[in-house]
C-alpha cells in the first residue's frame, strides 16, 4: 500500500524536491541578475521604440496565464505593429488551447499575427495557433493531431487487493463519471463520448472556420492525424513552409514597418519561464505514466 501512494504521489514529491534543490540557485541567479543586467538597455531599443514583439507558446499547455498577459500587452501597445507567435507545443488542456486561441484572434484583429511552429504544432498549440494572420511551419515540424481524448483508468482490483473499498453519495446519475474506483457503466461512457464529440465538433469547426476549410471533410485535415510540414500545408493547416527567418521577414512585410525593431526579451524571466515550463512538463509526464502504471 506504501508504494502504492508513494508512486500515485511521486510527482508532487518530484516537484516539491526540485523546488528545494534549486531553491538556492533561483535566489543566487535572481540576485545577479539584479546587479548587473537589471539596470542595462540596449542601446538601439533605448533611442527607438520596439515595433515587432515575440511571443512564445513552448511546452505543455496547462497555465495560460503569462501567455495570454503577453498577448494582452501587445495588444494594447501601439508601438507594436506585428507579433510573432512561435509555439513548440504538443497542446494540453481545451479550456486554455481555446482561451489563448480567441485572445490571438482579438489580437489579430488589431495588429498582423504570424504563428510560427518551430517544432511541435499539435493539438491545442495548433487549436491556439489558427485565428493567426498566417501559419508557416519550420520544415522539420509536426503538425496536426487535431483531436480531443479523455483518459482515466479503474483500478477496482488494485483497491480490493489493498483492502481499500470506495463509497460514494451522489446527487445526479452522472456524478461519478470518470471515477477509477470501478469500471465506467454503459451510461457513463456514452455521457462522456457526448463531451469529447461536442469538443471535437467545436475543434473542427473553429478550425475549418478560420483555415477556410471544408468541416465536412475533416477527416483530411483532422480526426487526430499528424503531419509534416510539407504534408500540413497540402491539406490547408499552414500556409508556408520556410525558416524562422522568413517568418520574421513575412511579419516585417504584413507589418509595414520601415525599421524593424523586436522588442527586447527579458533573458531572466525567458531563463525562468523555461524553468518552470520543464519542470511543470516534467511533473505532468510522471504523473501521466504514474496513472498508466495502474
Amino acid at each position: 500500500m506504501f508504494e502504492f501512494f508513494k508512486k500515485l504521489f511521486s510527482p508532487v514529491i518530484w516537484f516539491l524536491d526540485f523546488i528545494t534543490k534549486y531553491f538556492k540557485s533561483i535566489v543566487f541567479l535572481t540576485i545577479v541578475y539584479l546587479l548587473f543586467f537589471s539596470g542595462s538597455e540596449d542601446e538601439t531599443v533605448a533611442k527607438y521604440s520596439a515595433n515587432l514583439q515575440k511571443i512564445d507558446l513552448i511546452g505543455q499547455i496547462i497555465d495560460p496565464a503569462k501567455v495570454l498577459e503577453d498577448i494582452e500587452k501587445a495588444s494594447n501597445d501601439s508601438s507594436i505593429k506585428g507579433v510573432l507567435f512561435v509555439i513548440d507545443s504538443p497542446g494540453g488542456a481545451v479550456a486554455p488551447s481555446v482561451e489563448i486561441a480567441y485572445a490571438i484572434k482579438e489580437l489579430s484583429s488589431k495588429k498582423p499575427v504570424i504563428a510560427y511552429a518551430s517544432g511541435t504544432i499539435a493539438s491545442g498549440s495548433y487549436y491556439a495557433s489558427i485565428w493567426a494572420d498566417k501559419i508557416i511551419a519550420n520544415p522539420g515540424s509536426i503538425v496536426g493531431s487535431i483531436g480531443v481524448i479523455m483518459q482515466g483508468f479503474e483500478a477496482s482490483k488494485l483497491l480490493e487487493n489493498i483492502g481499500i473499498t470506495s463509497q460514494t453519495i451522489k446527487a445526479g446519475k452522472y456524478k461519478e463519471s470518470g471515477t477509477f474506483a470501478r469500471k465506467w457503466t454503459k451510461d457513463e461512457e456514452e455521457e462522456l463520448q457526448s463531451v469529447i464529440n461536442s469538443t471535437y465538433n467545436m475543434f473542427i469547426s473553429d478550425v475549418a472556420n478560420a483555415r477556410k476549410l471544408d468541416v465536412k471533410k475533416h477527416t483530411s485535415f483532422a480526426d487526430a492525424k499528424i503531419f509534416t510540414a510539407h504534408q500540413a500545408k497540402e491539406v490547408g493547416l499552414v500556409d508556408e513552409v520556410a525558416t524562422l527567418n522568413y517568418a520574421k521577414h513575412s511579419l516585417i512585410l504584413l507589418s509595414k514597418v520601415e525599421k524593424p525593431i523586436w522588442k527586447k526579451e527579458d533573458k531572466f524571466e525567458k531563463f525562468m519561464d523555461k524553468l518552470m515550463s520543464q519542470a511543470i512538463s516534467k511533473a505532468v509526464m510522471s504523473f501521466s505514466s504514474s496513472l498508466k502504471a495502474y
